[in-house]
């Protein structure tokens, strides 16, 4: 069995990569392991770095690009690494000891990585073959729709998922959805609360067919969202409250301040749901 390690991070879901990964998956034959790395990095936006949010930023990644690999027939797993991409591929290297390396990168101009030399570093160390996939994200796009789900108490209620299932149904590229559930406080007992959110609506997203992954994020927020849209290039954004007489969120002006800041499309979702009401 040959193993395959991909090294990327904002670039994992950009359609250069996808194509060589399964060109080499397929020349590997059946039994082929691909192997998707991601090196960790911190947020731009609040006082407080949370180290559950950095953590989930990559598993995100990881989430996706494992559930789209798996659907193309390839056997794919994650591998969370170090914050600095160098450290984060060699302990890979070590761990899961494979045939060669994809690296995935902006273009030299904009990359971080490429002004460490990481590639010949990695040759050098490793002594593997290593291709070079360079992408720019921000030119080519992405060959999915990507939509960033915020919410948190309403995230269980039905008008959620029925109007996410309908926005997946109108998108011939294939539809993925990263779902943030800002957590009410610090981190331990608030953090356990906003996970359980995130995972209750990721699963019946991943129940009804739609590829989603999901993460906790800052507990304001509109910090949460900005944060979020630094990890992820996101087509357009829903945001899901309870009723104007009960939201905290829209009586910060939450939906309007998102829009101004980020020029995306915003689509409120109010849920009237009963029973996801009395649970919040």
């Amino acid at each position: 069995m040959s193993t395959i390690l991909v090294v990327a991070n904002e670039t994992l879901a950009g359609a250069q990569l996808l194509e060589v990964v399964k060109e080499r998956a397929s020349a590997g034959g059946e039994g082929t392991r691909v192997v998707v790395c991601v090196p960790r990095n911190k947020p731009k936006h609040g006082n407080i770095i949370y180290d559950d949010f950095v953590f989930d930023a990559a598993k995100v990644r990881i989430d996706l690009a494992r559930r789209f690999l798996r659907d193309q027939g390839i056997n794919a797993i994650g591998d969370i690494g170090d914050t600095d991409p160098y450290t984060a591929t060699m302990d890979a290297v070590a761990e899961h000891q494979p045939d060669e390396i994809i690296v995935s990168t902006f273009p030299a101009t904009v990359s971080g990585w490429l002004r460490r030399d990481l590639i010949e570093r990695i040759e050098q160390t490793s002594g593997l073959p290593v291709t070079h996939v360079v992408q720019d994200i921000d030119a080519e796009g992405i060959p999915f729709h990507v939509t960033l789900v915020v919410a948190a108490k309403t995230a269980s209620g039905d008008a959620l998922l029925d109007s996410l299932k309908a926005k997946a149904g109108d998108d011939a590229r294939g539809s993925l959805f990263i779902v943030i559930v800002p957590q009410e406080g610090g981190e331990g007992q608030h953090a356990a609360r906003a996970r359980a959110q995130m995972a209750q609506v990721v699963d019946r997203l991943v129940s009804s067919d739609l590829i989603a992954a999901g993460m906790i994020g800052d507990p304001d927020p509109y910090t949460a969202t900005m944060n979020a849209l630094q990890f992820f290039r996101v087509d357009d954004i829903v945001i899901s409250t309870l009723p104007a007489t009960r939201s905290g969120w829209l009586r910060a002006d939450l939906i309007e301040r998102v829009r101004k800041a980020t020029n995306k499309p915003v689509e409120h979702i109010e849920t009237t749901d009963r029973t996801a009401a009395n649970a919040a």
